[in-house]
């Protein structure tokens, strides 16, 4: 039991990241070398950004300030008061890996917000708020009319998106 305990520990170490130190060293000629040791006395210490992809996981997250009331407050407060057309609600969560996906193939799907919309189309060449808010995006090939996308929202987030033929 103790070896596997071990073997899992030496294992477990491996896979831990680590962070090198990197020194930059000069000679009195004008060189300049890279090592991962000091490479003299006039050697300097290089500080590397951290260069790992990721994303930042608080992207699309509701607003904190809704979560002070406790849940039956919430409930109440959601039966006396009705919320304005231009009232922003809180949009359907869209974890980050997902947003990034969806941003990257410039796509909009259902709970997007706004910002997440210009992201992925750009700033919309028409738009219109009555009787509901409607931004219109072109598709041209070749310098002519393909597609029409429709992006419709309510309360700040995208209800639907419809594609059509001109």
């Amino acid at each position: 039991m103790f070896r596997l305990l071990a073997r899992l520990a030496f294992l477990l170490a491996l896979t831990a990241p680590t962070q090198a130190q990197v020194f930059r060293c000069s000679d009195g000629k004008g060189n300049t070398g890279y090592a991962d040791t000091p490479c003299g006395e006039n050697s300097e210490p290089v500080q590397i950004r951290d260069n790992r992809i990721g994303g930042s996981f608080n992207q699309n997250l509701p607003d904190p300030d809704n979560f002070e009331a406790s849940p039956g407050e919430m409930e109440s407060q959601k039966k006396t008061s009705k919320p304005s057309r231009k009232e922003p609600e809180t949009c359907r969560f869209i974890n980050s890996t997902d947003l990034r996906r969806y941003l990257v193939r410039e796509q909009v799907v259902k709970g997007m917000t706004r910002d997440n919309v210009r992201r992925a189309f750009g700033n919309p060449p028409e738009t219109y708020d009555t009787p509901q808010e409607v931004w219109i995006y072109q598709t041209r090939y070749y310098g002519a009319l393909y597609e029409l996308t429709y992006v419709y929202f309510r309360n700040g987030c995208v209800e639907r998106v419809e594609y059509r033929k001109p």
